[in-house]
């Protein structure tokens, strides 16, 4: 393809493997990187190349799509000892997907720039289902050569791509709201579903009728779905949002700003990871519910 570029990813989890399969599908040169064994060897078996550190997976790279945790890993695999910008070359693109605190993206563009690289602030959204399909939503923001540089890897990974700002930061805001309503959205209906339980209901057919009503939303319609099926396998696990959610508190904080609605959801994921209920999926906010209330929901 003309447009054919050497990639690395550096993350091969639930959406960072589905990013480098889109990124494979479109014609591009895919190098990945990953603590888990088996996550470079599916890298391997799907045409990637996989390696042991980001350093080495990033040599011939012109891009860089980071999609770890948090900022400390994201700070490790970009400027640590075995770190993809002692080798990248002036040029080079790097693309942050992790959701990290928008000062955290600016001091990482900044360190970037330094090194003559670009530094595209680029959270992700979407969903492992929605990542495996090249179809993510990125809320990206950096300079117009940034944008230009990571191009042929935004069209294959997602279907939105929302230009929102020259500095990087801004995009790690839109995140954070958007982290701030869906981990409220999934504890609301979590506590729905279970109520509805209490009362007697047919939850089965409480999902039909919600998802039909004003009531609805994307993650009741999402996630409840685990909840019938009483499969907790995480597609996205608890801890995700008992760190995003204190993103969120924190930079209230900071701010002086309120969050009471943000913070009471933030506790109800405390309190299933507490429950030994961390890695699961987030649905698992029902589950920690049902426990209190002395409930029965569908289980395998």
């Amino acid at each position: 393809m003309p447009d054919r570029k050497n990639i690395a990813v550096i993350g091969l989890g639930s959406m960072g493997f589905g990013m480098a399969a889109s990124l494979l599908r479109a014609g591009h040169a895919v190098s990945g990187c990953d603590v888990a064994a088996g996550a470079r060897d599916r890298l391997r078996d799907s045409g990637g190349q996989a390696f042991d550190t980001p350093a080495d997976t990033a040599r011939d790279a012109e891009i860089a799509v980071i999609v770890v945790l948090n900022a400390a890993q994201t700070e490790t695999v970009l400027f640590g000892s075995a770190g993809v910008a002692s080798v990248l070359r002036p040029g080079s693109v790097i693309i942050s997907c992790a959701t990290i605190p928008p000062a955290q993206a600016r001091a990482f563009a900044a360190r970037a720039a330094e090194q003559g690289l670009h530094y595209l602030d680029a959270p992700i959204s979407g969903g492992s289902v929605k990542s495996e399909a090249g179809k993510l939503t990125i809320m990206a923001s950096g300079t117009p050569d940034a944008f230009k540089a990571a191009r042929p890897a935004l069209d294959a990974m997602a279907e939105t791509v929302f230009e929102l700002g020259d500095e990087a930061g801004i995009g790690s805001s839109f995140k954070i709201v958007n982290q701030l309503l869906a981990g409220v959205h999934i504890a609301a209906a979590c506590e729905a579903i279970t109520f509805a339980k209490s009362l007697g209901l047919d939850i089965s057919r409480v999902f039909e009728v919600i998802t039909r009503s004003a009531g609805n939303s994307w993650m009741f319609e999402n996630r409840v779905p685990h909840i019938l099926e009483g499969d907790y396998s995480p597609r996205s696990a608890v801890s995700i949002f008992t760190k995003d959610l204190g993103l969120v508190s924190e930079i209230g904080l900071s701010g002086k700003f309120p969050l009471p609605i943000a913070s009471a959801a933030l506790q109800l994921f405390v309190m299933t990871e507490a429950a030994g209920m961390g890695k699961d999926d987030d649905a698992s906010v029902a589950r920690l519910l049902a426990k209190i209330a002395g409930l029965e929901l569908p289980g395998k």
